[in-house]
């Protein structure tokens, strides 16, 4: 006998929902990395001396640097703090992207529905 609904072997379930659900979260999630390809994001190091801005698409799209952190005979400080800005810039677009997918998958994280794959 036949059961309507469900999978082969007698799982429960719909899978036409389930799909359904897949593609509707798919659908949202590239909605969201849309919004946040065109977001910028500014941080800074060195109590604002250095100041780096980053593209949702992760591309570095402006470097501000105050005339003070300029020091011919301390390149060093001014590259670290570069590299400090830069890399907090990207924590940030992270966090944000972390944050909006979250907002769509509820928070389940990993694979699809949390499955592991």
């Amino acid at each position: 006998m036949a059961r309507k609904g469900g999978f082969p072997g007698g799982m429960p379930g719909n899978m036409n929902n389930l799909m359904k659900q897949a593609q509707r979260m798919q659908r949202q999630m590239e909605e969201a990395q849309k919004e946040l390809e065109e977001k910028e994001i500014t941080a800074s190091a060195g109590g604002g001396a250095v100041e780096v801005t980053v593209s949702g698409k992760r591309e570095i799209t402006k470097v501000k640097l105050s005339e003070e952190v300029v020091d011919p005979d301390d390149i060093e400080m001014l590259e670290d703090l570069i590299v400090a800005a830069t890399n907090e810039a990207l924590r940030q677009l992270e966090e944000m992207s972390a944050s909006s997918m979250s907002k769509i998958t509820g928070g389940i994280g990993g694979g699809l529905g949390g499955l592991p794959f």
